[in-house]
C-alpha cells in the first residue's frame, strides 16, 4: 500500500519535484561561479567578497528547501480534499496509518532532490582548487537542505491535513500577528511582537533554526 501512495504521490508532484531538484543541482554550481573560484588568478582573488556571494547564492537553498516541502504536502492531500476525503474512510486501515504512509512517501521523494543537491555540491567543489585557509562543506550543505526539507515538509504537512476552514484560520491569525505587530510598532511599543515571534521561532532553540542562518558552500 505504501508504494501506492509514493506512487500516487509522485505523479501529484513529478513536475514541481523535477524542477526543485533541477535548480538544487544549478546552485551549487551557480555559489562558485557567482564567487569567481574557478577563474581567474589566485593572487587577485578577494576573499572576503567572494566568501560573500557563495553566502548570498547558498540562501538560494532555504528558498528551495521550502518550495520542496510546500509542494509535496499540498500534493499529499490536494486528492483527498477534492474527493471530501471519501476514499481515505473508504480504506480498511485506521486514519493515523493512511496519515502516516502520506507523510512517509512525501519523506521518500525528498530523497530525490536531496541526491541533486549532493551531486551539485560535489561536482561544484570538484571544479575548484581551494586555497589555504577555505574548506568546502557539500555534505554539511547536502544534509542540512535534507532536514531543512524535512522541516518545511512536515509543518506545511499538518497545516494541509486540515480543513480549508483550520487552514484560513491559522493564515487569519498570522495576518492579526502581523497587523497587531505593526501597530504596537506605529505607537511605539517596545520591540515588534512580530519580530519577537519570528527570533523565537527561527533562532536557537526555535523549531525552524535549521532554515536560518547563512548556507555557506565554501568557508573557513
Amino acid at each position: 500500500m505504501f508504494r501506492a501512495v509514493c506512487r500516487l504521490q509522485w505523479k501529484a508532484s513529478f513536475t514541481a519535484v523535477a524542477l526543485i531538484a533541477v535548480a538544487g543541482f544549478i546552485v551549487p554550481l551557480l555559489a562558485v561561479q557567482r564567487a569567481g573560484f574557478a577563474v581567474g588568478d589566485r593572487r587577485a582573488w578577494d576573499l572576503v567578497t567572494m566568501l560573500a556571494a557563495v553566502e548570498s547564492a547558498g540562501s538560494l537553498f532555504q528558498i528551495l528547501a521550502i518550495m520542496l516541502g510546500l509542494t509535496l504536502s499540498v500534493s499529499a492531500w490536494s486528492a483527498d480534499h477534492q474527493g471530501d476525503h471519501v476514499y481515505a474512510l473508504t480504506l480498511p486501515v485506521p486514519r493515523w496509518y493512511y496519515v502516516l504512509l502520506r507523510f512517509g512517501a512525501g519523506v521518500v521523494l525528498i530523497l530525490p532532490v536531496t541526491l541533486a543537491v549532493g551531486l551539485g555540491c560535489a561536482l561544484a567543489i570538484q571544479g575548484i582548487d581551494l586555497p589555504a585557509g577555505l574548506r568546502s562543506y557539500g555534505t554539511a550543505i547536502t544534509l542540512r537542505f535534507a532536514l531543512a526539507a524535512l522541516v518545511a515538509y512536515a509543518a506545511t504537512f499538518a497545516l494541509a491535513a486540515g480543513t480549508k476552514r483550520t487552514a484560513a484560520l491559522i493564515l487569519g491569525s498570522l495576518v492579526a500577528v502581523f497587523a497587531i505587530s505593526e501597530l504596537l510598532a506605529m505607537v511605539g511599543v517596545g520591540q515588534g511582537l512580530l519580530t519577537t515571534l519570528m527570533v523565537g521561532i527561527f533562532a536557537r532553540p526555535g523549531p525552524f533554526e535549521i532554515l536560518a542562518g547563512p548556507w555557506t558552500l565554501i568557508g573557513v
